[in-house]
């Protein structure tokens, strides 16, 4: 299974390391999906991660958040959507999820974000919440 990322999820995963998305990243390390990312939301990640409200709170500096978005980088398939994809009007910046998704053949989108969740589904591709995606990896168990 194929999945990419929204970066509010990954930024809780930070955050919280013992919340849903920190668990759900413990399937990824145990290979139970690939995750799908692209520069731009790579950049994205780095960018959120080094916001300081966030950084007060995981305490990592900016050579090791370049670190981890490089091991991201390695470690997750990295696709090259097209570009000026336009698929969410409300929010531009949602639509680099959705193009990565489509670009590398996702079955799913996990993101807390309310443009991303009201869509429910794109081009066959469900986009659920990191609590709903864990649920369903569970169900795998």
């Amino acid at each position: 299974m194929r999945i990419v990322i929204d970066t509010n999820v990954v930024v809780s995963r930070f955050l919280s390391p013992a919340g849903v998305p920190a668990r759900f990243f413990a399937y990824w390390q145990a290979e139970a999906f690939e995750w799908l990312v692209s520069e731009a939301i790579l950049a994205e990640y780095q960018r959120a991660l080094t916001y300081k409200h966030v950084r007060t709170r995981h305490l990592l500096d900016d050579d090791e958040i370049a670190q981890l978005v490089d091991m991201f980088r390695r470690l997750a398939v990295l696709v090259e959507p097209e570009e000026n994809f336009q698929a969410i009007v409300d929010d531009d910046d949602d639509n680099k999820y959705l193009a990565a998704a489509e670009a590398g053949g996702a079955e799913y989108i996990v993101s807390g974000d309310e443009h991303l969740l009201k869509l429910r589904e794109h081009q066959g591709i469900r986009i659920l919440s990191p609590a709903v995606f864990l649920a369903l990896l569970n169900q795998g168990e």
